[in-house]
């Protein structure tokens, strides 16, 4: 039916552009509420066992064992990464363009009851990869070996980096090439921290605090008089004894005997070697796994506390210097009820690690099954190099 001139009225482009305006807007708050990150109420408190896997963007990244807990469905922006529903459509074919670092992983996601994922490293299928996975790390400043045909229409790039800023470099002619970030941080579009912790299963051994001859201990091999974490080291011994183990040291520790010195340990020094957002490594979750109290230092305590109970570890932080950290370690020695406490969220908690590189492939094609809308990230180099 046709419109006179009488039925259309100034009103209407008004009214038109209004509407207009308005599913513009509400498209807007759709997608940046799909890729925020929960609010997960107080910081420090134990969360429900669901959200605490979810805090960590990980509830996916759970073995097969924990079923139960991927089969939940609840509200909120990462349940699109973990178990929704797909439709029932072709695999989604994930391209891995370049092997981190030349290690090969498990092209394979059965281990987080993923379906219809296609990964693969044959890059004769790259037009018909839907995302392509690219290691930051591992490409060339020349771009010489990145893909030099024209981009499908459909197919999304994926940046994918593990280490800090300070440990990667920019490289010129990267900073509007990708769809997607995969990376350690929470504001990623695919996060895959370094670990997390996970609800324990009544069928899991609880958890026994291994014997302990040692205060304080710090394995570490990158040494360099200019690092913070090595100055405050150096300021630290003074105060307290500290067993030092790695190259930096002429004791290096083999992976035989890695766990039995850490988990020998009251407490391990856990300074990353460099500080940014959300940069918190294994050396975090490894003494938090073996039964040690990590002291840490790097991003704010808040960023850990978004990992795991504020209550499970000692911020440098807290202390107004080496002097009274050392205070605080010998006096946690001599009360045991103190430092127990550090362990309380054993009861309910586990930690496992990433799997990174099978992690991180798994997690794109869960993302690009539930996100098939347009996606581009402009400007790469402010957003991880500031």
């Amino acid at each position: 039916m046709s419109c006179s001139a009488s039925q259309w009225t100034p009103q209407r482009p008004i009214l038109f552009g209004s509407l207009l305006a308005f599913c513009f807007i509400f498209l807007f708050i759709s997608y940046k509420a799909d890729v925020a990150y929960p609010d997960f109420g107080k910081v420090g408190q134990f969360c429900p066992a669901f959200l605490c896997a979810e805090r960590a963007q990980s509830h996916d990244s759970i073995p097969s064992n924990s079923t139960e807990l991927l089969n939940k469905t609840h509200s909120g922006p990462t349940e699109k990464l973990q178990a929704a529903a797909v439709d029932a459509e072709p695999d989604t074919v994930v391209l891995v363009w370049m092997w981190p670092f030349g290690f090969k992983f498990e092209l394979n996601c059965d281990i987080f009851n993923f379906t219809r994922c296609h990964l693969t490293d044959d890059k004769e299928l790259y037009h018909k990869a839907h995302g392509v996975v690219f290691h930051h790390r591992d490409i060339h400043g020349s771009l010489e070996n990145m893909p030099k045909g024209p981009r499908p229409v459909f197919q999304k790039w994926v940046w994918s980096n593990m280490e800090s800023p300070t440990n990667s470099g920019k490289i010129t002619g990267l900073n509007e090439l990708f769809n997607l970030t995969c990376n350690y941080r929470r504001d990623s579009s695919i996060p895959v921290p370094y670990g997390y912790l996970y609800p324990v299963t009544s069928a899991e051994e609880s958890f026994k605090l291994p014997a302990k001859d040692k205060l304080v201990c710090w394995i570490v091999s990158n040494w360099s008089p200019d690092l913070k974490r090595v100055q405050y080291y150096n300021e630290l011994k003074k105060h307290v004894t500290i067993h030092a183990y790695g190259r930096a040291f002429q004791k290096p520790i083999g992976d035989e005997d890695f766990v039995k010195t850490m988990s020998s340990c009251k407490f391990y020094l856990s300074f990353e070697n460099s500080f940014h957002r959300d940069y918190i490594t294994e050396k975090f979750f490894n003494p938090l796994t073996w039964g040690s109290v990590p002291v840490v230092m790097g991003p704010p305590r808040h960023m850990y506390e978004a990992h795991a109970p504020a209550e499970s570890f000692i911020h440098v932080d807290d202390f107004p210097s080496p002097k009274e950290l050392a205070e605080r370690l010998l006096y946690l020695d001599q009360n045991h009820t103190e430092y127990m406490r550090f362990f309380n969220w054993r009861s309910a908690f586990k930690v496992k690690g990433a799997l990174f590189g099978t992690e991180i492939a798994c997690k794109t094609c869960r993302y690009l099954q539930n996100h098939k809308e347009y996606q581009a990230f402009n400007d790469l180099n402010t957003w991880y190099w500031g």
